[in-house]
């Protein structure tokens, strides 16, 4: 699904892959790269930030301390791994988008509010041609409540948004079923 304003206004900056490393971020770079060919990628990761700091205060129980408390320390070091983690993804899906043909870049970027508000706001400030992402295809009641990343972006971008559906192989033989090459 490709949505965007009506505006033909030229823009920029690169074209924005959201990548998390999952197979339908792969998916999703593949099918941009096609669409996107001769345009700068510029393949993301998000993290969240400070979420060392967010563990070490959380109780396991309701009004009970937290169970283990972290330190300053080991909560900055929780946090430093979170974000060489999302650089090392990042710098995955650049490879793969250079595999692709395409010239491309890393970035690790560290959420504000959520993955959709900061993917928004590096197209904005990137002047994004075009955000690109994959659709993980949750059920109906799965994704009322763990929202849809895709959805809040096709809602909230000012460029053009791609999202790419990635449906993996269905499992016939869990199902009772023969493919129809079998029949």
């Amino acid at each position: 699904m490709l949505a965007g304003s009506v505006d033909s206004v030229m823009r920029s900056g690169p074209v924005i892959y959201a990548f998390d490393g999952s197979p339908a971020a792969e998916h999703a770079l593949r099918e941009g790269a096609a669409v996107f060919a001769t345009r700068h990628a510029l393949v993301v990761s998000v993290w969240e930030a400070g979420i060392g700091f967010q563990v070490s205060a959380l109780p396991v129980r309701a009004f009970e301390a937290p169970a283990a408390p972290l330190d300053s320390g080991d909560a900055f070091q929780v946090d430093e791994d979170m974000h060489d983690a999302a650089r090392r993804t990042a710098e995955r899906g650049a490879q793969l988008a250079r595999q692709a043909g395409l010239a491309a870049d890393a970035m690790a970027a560290a959420d504000q509010e959520t993955v959709a508000d900061t993917l928004v706001r590096l197209a904005r400030e990137l002047d994004g041609q075009a955000i690109v992402l994959g659709s993980h295809s949750r059920g109906p009641i799965s994704s009322r409540f763990l929202g849809s990343t895709s959805r809040d972006v096709l809602e909230h971008a000012t460029c053009p948004v791609l999202v790419v559906r990635h449906e993996s192989k269905p499992d016939h033989k869990a199902q009772g079923k023969r493919p129809l090459d079998e029949r």
